[in-house]
């Protein structure tokens, strides 16, 4: 008598449904892993663009409001993204004078997570837009946004 071998449906739907539910346990932890990294990364371009921010007030005696749109050549200096560049980055970032304050007293730098400038795909719903000004304030004060 001659054997085959092989699995059976059984057996193969049996790894199909075990690879299913690993997968399905796995992939939050991925993505929550993925979204502290691109977080991390928006803080880190928040602090060197308030260090920038800092040496260009000790210079101008004051601080210099930026966006991705802006036009003047002074503006241009400083980065609007997070990452190296702008489709590799999760977060734009905008600078403009505080609230009820003017440029020679503070700046506010606002990271806005995937916006169409970025990385469009990424979203944070933990912490939205991370923020910091010069007074040293950081939004929003959630456990690991910042």
């Amino acid at each position: 008598m001659m054997r085959q071998n092989g699995f059976t449906l059984i057996e193969v739907m049996v790894v199909a449904v075990i690879v299913a539910i690993l997968a399905s346990l796995a992939f939050p932890s991925y993505r929550d892993a993925v979204r502290k990294a691109r977080r991390s990364e928006g803080r880190a371009a928040l602090l060197q663009l308030m260090q920038q921010q800092e040496r260009y007030y000790t210079l101008h005696t004051r601080y210099q409001a930026f966006s991705a749109d802006a036009t003047d050549a002074d503006a241009k200096k400083f980065k609007w993204h997070s990452a190296e560049s702008a489709a590799a980055s999760a977060y734009e970032i905008n600078g403009a004078a505080c609230a009820g304050e003017t440029l020679q007293d503070c700046i506010l730098l606002v990271a806005t997570p995937g916006s169409a400038k970025v990385d469009s795909s990424y979203d944070d719903p933990k912490c939205g837009e991370l923020s910091l000004s010069s007074t040293g304030a950081k939004l929003p004060v959630a456990k690991d946004c910042w």
